[in-house]
C-alpha cells in the first residue's frame, strides 16, 4: 500500500493553544511505538506535534528530559493500574493483594509496552534526577514489603525466607516476563495448540499466561497457600 507523501510530510496539528509537554510526550510515544526509540529526536516530535524544531525546548532541555517526561507519565499509569488490581484483589490477604501487585504490572506492561520500554530502561531516562520516579518507585516497594511482612506475622511465608530476597525474586520474575512479552519471546515458550508444530503459539491470551507463571512462584513464596 502506498502513502501519500504530502500527507505524510505535512506536520500533524496535535497542538492547539494546549498543553505543548503533553503533545510532545504524545508525539514521542507514536515515535518509539512506529520506529523504535533510537529514531526519535527533538525535531521529530516538534514536526509531528505541529511545532517549530525550537519550540520542545521550552519545555525538555534535551531527548533525555523528554523520556523522563514519558517515563514519569508511565509510572503514573503503572501506579493506577496496580491499584486497580489491588482494588481487584481486596486488604483482607496480603499475599492475594502482594500478587495483585505482580498481575496490575504484567497487565499495564502488556497493555502499554512502548510505556513499558521507556519507564523499565534506566539508561534512556534520568532516573536519579526524577524526583517522581524516585517517588513511584518507592511507594510500590513500600507496599510489597508491607504485605509480606503482615503475611509473615500471620505465619504464612516460608519459615526460612529473607524478606529482600523474596522482594528481589519478584521483582525479577514480574519485569522478566514483561519484558518477553515486550520482546516478543512469550509464544516459543507458550504451549503450542492442540495439533499445532512445536513452538507454534498458543492462541491463549498473554495475560492468563503470565499469571499461571506468577502463580508458581506465590506457592515457592507461601508452601500450603
Amino acid at each position: 500500500m502506498t502513502q501519500d507523501k504530502h500527507a505524510e510530510d505535512a506536520p500533524p496539528r496535535r497542538y492547539h493553544h494546549g498543553d505543548l509537554a503533553e503533545a510532545l510526550v504524545a508525539a514521542a510515544v507514536e515515535i518509539i511505538a512506529e520506529k523504535g526509540v533510537e529514531q526519535l529526536s527533538m525535531r521529530e516530535a516538534a514536526r509531528r506535534a505541529g511545532v517549530s524544531p525550537g519550540a520542545p525546548f521550552r519545555h525538555f532541555r534535551s531527548k533525555t528530559a523528554l523520556l523522563t517526561a514519558l517515563a514519569e507519565q508511565a509510572g503514573g499509569r503503572l501506579t493506577e493500574a496496580v491499584a486497580a488490581a489491588l482494588a481487584e484483589a481486596g486488604e483482607a490477604d496480603p499475599l492475594a493483594a502482594f500478587e495483585a501487585i505482580g498481575v496490575g504490572y504484567l497487565r499495564w506492561a502488556l497493555r502499554n509496552p512502548t510505556h513499558f520500554q521507556i519507564v523499565s530502561s534506566r539508561a534512556l531516562v534520568d532516573f536519579e534526577g526524577s524526583e517522581i520516579l524516585r517517588g513511584q518507585n518507592a511507594a510500590i516497594r513500600r507496599r510489597m514489603v508491607g504485605l509480606l511482612e503482615a503475611a509473615r506475622s500471620q505465619g504464612r511465608l516460608a519459615e526460612d525466607l529473607k524478606l529482600e530476597e523474596a522482594l528481589l525474586a519478584a521483582r525479577a520474575l514480574v519485569y522478566g516476563l514483561a519484558r518477553m512479552a515486550a520482546d516478543g519471546h512469550l509464544p516459543e515458550w507458550s504451549p503450542p495448540a492442540e495439533g499445532a508444530a512445536a513452538g507454534a503459539a498458543s492462541g491463549e491470551d498473554p495475560e492468563r499466561r503470565l499469571r499461571r507463571a506468577l502463580r508458581l512462584f506465590m506457592g515457592a513464596l507461601a508452601p500450603g497457600r
